[in-house]
């Protein structure tokens, strides 16, 4: 169930970078509950910014949850690495950004790396 959590950490760590990446800090300073609904960007001002608290604090608490149960090191590095895929997953689906063959190898060696984590740490246990 720990792997579990870890993995949708990396999805709320995911969430979370694009809430940052689409928040425009000049725009928090004109934010008041009148501009609640302004448009900037074709997003209301207030989405990613919510977006931001909400995905940052789920993600906190989601992986704290994980380093109960897994080594601390192990899940920091699988979160990490899952978070870094789903990272590029979403540009490819999202955004229309293009991904190289030298990309795909070496998010393989990524994943590689995470299954002999996860089959390491498995064993240690």
């Amino acid at each position: 169930m720990a792997w579990i959590y870890l993995l949708l950490a990396a999805s709320c760590e995911t969430a979370w970078t694009f809430c940052l990446k689409f928040m425009k800090f000049s725009d928090l300073k004109t934010l008041r509950f009148i501009n609640f609904y302004r448009w900037q960007g074709g997003l209301p001002v207030l989405v990613p910014f919510v977006g931001y608290i909400l995905f940052g604090v789920a993600n906190i608490y989601l992986f704290s949850i994980a380093i109960k149960q897994i080594p601390t090191a192990t899940a920091f590095a699988v979160w990490t690495a899952i978070t870094l895929i789903f990272i590029k997953i979403a540009e490819l689906l999202f955004l229309g950004q293009r991904i190289s063959w030298i990309e795909i190898f070496f998010m393989l060696l990524i994943m590689i790396g995470i299954m002999g984590l996860k089959v390491y740490s498995l064993q240690s246990q």
